[in-house]
């Protein structure tokens, strides 16, 4: 296996704009779609209404809250990356869904959202990048109708497990956490969203939800290999890994996932809160 080029970061999103990094996003969002998909029935969505999907990546979401919403509502998505959201619409208008439409915004600026207010305002994985998580977190409630609802969920990394305890395991966990941490991301972002509610004047959330998932390492350790090769130009450039380290490292994961591969391995927790906002 061959080392890996150093390249230097070109913002704080850690994980890349990659092929490989936009296939890792898609994967993971089927993967949590039962999850938020229960969520998103907890908050009544139904028939006819308005949805902001803030930070949607791939658009699997706002595919989900389409189904919900039906032809008569719409579905905003909302992203950094122009590119990815470019794709995503055509692959939600190609399965029918018009209803949909896309726009390239960086919700740290403060600038006005498209079509707001919206009967549902969404967030997944979104605050857990952004240093100025609870100046978003009161952003996107402005833009929530009255009668509507916010529903966030967010990744705590500390779900990160694997029954017995391995060093291969441990280190991948070690420098995916570092590149977050020194980008300026919180690992801890799920565990905080009540706290980060209420600093945002939004008040204590209505209800919380935590999901988890248990795989075995055999299959589990892709979800580890591919966010660790997103991140690893980053960790090269900030020194928390090498590129020698990296090639023995990932070759220590396919030792162990082969010599352990029906061991349990946790993934991070995604854990959820939601307000509805009164009437006036």
């Amino acid at each position: 296996m061959s080392t890996i080029e150093t390249e230097r970061p070109q913002a704080r999103y850690a994980l890349g704009h990659s092929p490989e990094e936009y296939d890792r996003l898609r994967t993971q969002a089927r993967v949590w779609e039962d999850a938020t998909g229960r969520l998103l029935d907890r908050v009544g969505l139904g028939p006819g209404a308005s949805c902001l999907d803030a930070g949607c990546g791939p658009g699997e979401t706002m595919r989900l809250m389409a189904e919900r919403a039906g032809p008569s509502g719409r579905v905003l998505g909302i992203d950094t990356d122009a590119s990815l959201g470019a794709m995503a619409l055509e692959t939600l208008h190609y399965a029918g869904h018009r209803q949909c439409s896309f726009h390239a915004q960086d919700l740290t600026k403060g600038e006005p959202i498209p079509g707001e207010p919206f009967d549902l305002v969404y967030a997944r994985l979104l605050l857990f990048h952004l240093p100025q998580r609870a100046a978003v977190l009161a952003r996107l409630w402005d833009a929530v109708a009255p009668g509507g609802h916010l529903l966030v969920q967010d990744y705590d990394l500390r779900g990160i497990t694997v029954l017995p305890e391995l060093a291969s395991v441990a280190e991948l966990g070690r420098v995916i956490t570092g590149v977050f941490q020194a980008v300026g991301a919180d690992v801890h972002t799920g565990a905080r969203l009540p706290q980060l509610f209420t600093q945002a004047g939004i008040g204590y959330p209505d209800g919380v939800d935590v999901a988890g998932r248990l795989e075995p390492l055999g299959t589990g350790r892709m979800l580890l290999e591919r966010t660790f090769r997103s991140v690893l130009p980053v960790a090269l450039a900030y020194g928390i890994t090498t590129s020698a380290g990296a090639t023995e490292l990932l070759a220590m994961i396919d030792r162990d996932a082969a010599r352990f591969a029906d061991c349990p391995m946790g993934w991070p927790l995604l854990i959820g809160a939601w307000k509805r906002k009164e009437q006036s």
